[in-house]
């Protein structure tokens, strides 16, 4: 099957952009969506501002960037998503806000087109229930910064067809990521379901005072070679956005250890969310 080359994106934030960015530069024509003129603004700027950091680096062509940013148009109107191949969704991690503009897209695309969702944590199978194409809805949860990170998970829903995985797997292929395979559709898959648990288990330590931040980080980084903390990962993804996906895995499992530590809540009550904020577990 030949790589169908029109993508539509739905949510302009830093996942969204990201991917309307990697995809842009391997030669999909991208339509980006948001619901303001601003979110989009800040989108295209975001997106801007990776390529020229690539380009002063050497590791993209300033002709080759500029081509890129060519290929994506911008727009408040989801009807422009009709006539796409892939669409990807990349919003906030509600499954309200999601059911709605699958329902929405169902009434807009082709038949033939692969309706991909962003999310980390959320059940494909309870997404693709508001369609009545349910063998075409897939997960294709990208990793943030989108630009940097090499993996796609790609989510097998109930109904998902093998048809509808493996033009998924293709998309996904051709903006140069390595995809793995989640063949049965738990809450939180399997990236976020093992970076959830770790994250609650190192912020219940530090909440109890077994051993700091710092020192808890320093453990898996030198102990099992991660490249980052457990720590330092949530104040990077956002506490409140890893907080969202261990409640959403803990709601669907009723697993222990899923649920979140008081600290955590306690934390995105204050506004504590990490690097965007300026303090999480770390001051920035």
């Amino acid at each position: 099957m030949d790589v169908a080359r029109k993508l539509a994106v739905i949510g302009a934030g830093l996942m969204g952009s990201g991917i309307a960015q990697v995809s842009a530069q391997a030669g999909w024509d991208v339509v980006l969506r948001d619901v303001t003129d601003e979110a989009l603004a800040r989108g295209r700027a975001g997106i801007e501002a990776s390529y020229e950091k690539f380009v002063a680096k050497g590791k993209l062509d300033a002709a080759d960037a500029q081509a890129a940013l060519a290929r994506i148009t911008t727009t408040t109107d989801l009807d422009a998503a009709g006539d796409a191949d892939v669409v990807v969704e990349a919003v906030f991690e509600k499954i309200e806000i999601k059911q709605e503009i699958f329902r929405t897209l169902d009434g807009l695309v082709k038949d033939s087109t692969v309706l991909a969702s962003n999310t980390s944590a959320i059940p494909i199978t309870k997404i693709a229930a508001a369609t009545g194409r349910p063998e075409r809805v897939v997960g294709t949860h990208f990793f943030s910064p989108v630009p940097m990170m090499g993996l796609c998970e790609l989510v097998r829903g109930h109904k998902t067809s093998d048809e509808t995985l493996a033009a998924a797997r293709e998309f996904a292929e051709s903006t140069g990521k390595t995809c793995i395979v989640v063949n049965r559709d738990v809450a939180g898959f399997v990236t976020t379901r093992l970076i959830s648990a770790l994250v609650v288990e190192a912020a219940k330590l530090y909440e109890s005072g077994v051993a700091t931040a710092e020192d808890i980080d320093v453990a898996c980084k030198l102990g099992f070679g991660h490249a980052m903390g457990p720590l330092a990962t949530a104040d990077l993804t956002g506490v409140d956005i890893l907080l969202h996906a261990t409640e959403n895995i803990y709601t669907e499992s009723q697993d222990e250890k899923f649920a979140p530590p008081e600290l955590m809540r306690r934390m995105v009550d204050a506004g504590d969310l990490g690097r965007k904020s300026g303090q999480g577990f770390y001051s920035y």
